[in-house]
């Protein structure tokens, strides 16, 4: 599984995410694709953004994640 580094891009609304792709090959079974996301949204607080399903079989997952930006307050 083939992972790309994260990439920041502002959304729609104004808030910013944090993107990452991870690239299945055409081998992998979906309880193993489940478990793979499952533990990338519990310990990296990711979200399923898209799934592209490509012929052969190969798929492409991005994941998002918010940017919070922390202001001082004094």
């Amino acid at each position: 599984m083939e992972q790309i580094p994260s990439a920041r891009r502002p959304g729609r609304s104004g808030v910013e995410y944090e993107h990452r792709t991870i690239t299945m090959p055409r081998g992998t079974s979906r309880s193993e694709a489940r478990r793979l996301l499952v533990e990338a949204a519990e310990t990296g607080h990711w979200e399923l953004a898209r799934v592209r399903l490509y012929l052969g079989g190969r798929r492409e997952v991005q994941l998002r994640r918010k940017i919070v930006r922390v202001e001082r307050t004094f």
